[in-house]
């Protein structure tokens, strides 16, 4: 069982906002993920505890990079067999040192139910009146949070910070020349693949695999390889499975433990596209704490081991991260 709320309270005070590191080369700060370029074509890759949502960073959440991590961890594991991943090795909870890849720019984002609060989700597309999106036709008639009648590849670009992602086709993203034939080929595949493990390992712990993104890149020789994370809260929706067909049949919104927490908070309040995010309140962001470890317990079957409550987790980063400090790393 994840500890509750007033356990986490502690944790406020350790919040990993930013990991910068001057010791390490190449710094790029992305999203959520604070980024080193090394020698040898390597990439030192620390989660912090940021929390994104419609193109903004909303707040942080106590102890969700680590969390991520290890549930990433966990699925790049059990998934290694389906496509090769970036992962060398992991030298704390909240990193891993992977393969410098050539990013592909383009998102795979692949979709099981009519679900989503975002304007890329095929829901508010849906709910807009649009019924040919992503290339495939939907039927009228169809209700939120419905399974789809076959699993669906909804690629969006990749924007950059601040921009937002835009919808793509497979015959957008061919004529664009964002991924040659074979190389759409393949990622479409791998997704599919992954994406069909993830729902069956989901479904043997009680859980719906909903949607997830994926990110893949090119080695220099072109092979394909998985990156960024995978089947995370942060990437994927999760809805438990017991309450499901229940709560659908009755008009619910399903039972989950993603960040659509947070997300379902901040657009009960505004248009987060367009007005002012209002602060976010404790007990909204340590209840979101609490949701992600009860992920990482659900998805993983292990229990989380809270670190000691007074540990700054940049000095713990630092310290693992000092062999990297020299060429010799």
């Amino acid at each position: 069982m994840p500890p509750d709320t007033a356990a986490l309270s502690p944790y406020l005070d350790s919040v990993l906002r930013d990991a910068t590191i001057a010791e390490l080369p190449n710094h790029y700060r992305g999203k959520v993920r604070d980024n080193y370029d090394l020698p040898g074509g390597r990439r030192i890759l620390i989660a912090t505890d940021r929390l994104s949502a419609f193109d903004i960073i909303l707040t942080a959440i106590p102890l969700k990079g680590q969390v991520l991590t290890q549930i990433a961890r966990f699925w790049f594991d059990a998934t290694r067999d389906i496509c090769p991943n970036h992962v060398i090795e992991y030298p704390d909870p909240n990193v891993v040192v992977g393969r410098h890849l050539r990013i592909l720019p383009v998102e795979i984002v692949v979709r099981d139910y009519l679900a989503g609060t975002t304007s890329t989700s095929i829901l508010s597309m849906y709910k807009a009146g649009r019924r040919e999106i992503y290339g495939a036709r939907f039927a009228d008639g169809m209700r939120d949070n419905q399974k789809l009648p076959q699993t669906l590849i909804t690629p969006t670009t990749k924007a950059a910070d601040g921009g937002h992602d835009e919808p793509l086709t497979a015959s957008e993203i061919l004529e664009r020349g964002l991924l040659t034939k074979a190389q759409w080929q393949g990622v479409s595949e791998r997704a599919l693949a992954l994406f069909a493990r993830g729902r069956e390992i989901a479904a043997r712990h009680g859980l719906i695999l909903v949607d997830t993104k994926y990110e893949f890149g090119l080695t220099e020789d072109g092979q394909i390889l998985l990156a960024d994370e995978v089947h995370t809260p942060d990437s994927s929706r999760y809805w438990f499975q017991a309450s499901y067909e229940q709560r659908f049949a009755t008009g619910q919104r399903p039972e989950s433990f993603d960040k659509d927490f947070v997300r379902t908070w901040v657009t009960a309040r505004c248009d987060p596209y367009k007005d002012r995010i209002p602060e976010i309140p404790r007990e909204v962001i340590l209840e979101a704490a609490r949701i992600y470890i009860g992920a990482y317990e659900m998805i993983t079957g292990q229990g989380f081991v809270l670190p000691p409550a007074g540990q700054k987790p940049l000095d713990r980063i630092r310290a693992n991260l000092a062999r990297y400090f020299t060429r010799q790393g």
